[in-house]
């Protein structure tokens, strides 16, 4: 497999796919009887696995879409926070073959046990977001605020966590 070739066992076209293979290939071949920890997936059960330990019962799997050129999904919520942009979602329903609509969650951090809004809004200008602020968010509420997306738009989904929203269905 040195200088980049690679046997053709797979009939996909997809280059980025074959690329993904032949690196788990060799990564699969460098390791040996070791303790491997495994990667946390949207795929992940029951729901709750994302979480370690479990603490309480969970209802919703948080996840953020990323567009073809890597940036996240956003959409705007209407609550009683400053802050009003958010990347976090949860799936209310999924219909037409690839279309759903999903609820926009309300990232946050906790400070002294009360939840306090993470502002993703970049300055004054209003137009941009701030993804740094990612490593701020503990914690998640629902807003009452839905969208509706076609999937087939998306170019990847990475799952967040599993969290108890308190959500009826």
């Amino acid at each position: 497999m040195g200088s980049g070739n690679f046997r053709n066992d797979h009939k996909s076209t997809n280059c980025v796919c074959e690329v993904v293979r032949a690196i788990k290939e060799l990564q699969d071949n460098a390791v040996e009887e070791a303790e491997c920890q495994s990667c946390t997936s949207c795929f992940n059960e029951p729901l709750g696995s994302l979480v370690s330990p479990v603490k309480e019962m969970v209802d919703t799997r948080v996840f953020v879409l990323k567009t073809a050129d890597g940036t996240p999904f956003h959409a705007f919520f209407n609550d009683d926070y400053n802050a009003c942009v958010s990347i976090y979602f949860r799936v209310e329903d999924v219909f037409d073959n690839c279309c759903a609509t999903l609820r926009v969650l309300v990232p946050g951090k906790k400070d002294g046990g009360n939840f306090v809004p993470v502002n993703f809004v970049r300055g004054d200008d209003k137009c941009c977001i701030n993804l740094s602020k990612h490593c701020q968010v503990t914690c998640f509420k629902a807003s009452n605020d839905c969208v509706t997306v076609d999937l087939s738009c998306f170019c990847a989904i990475q799952c967040i966590a599993d969290v108890n929203l308190g959500i009826c269905d």
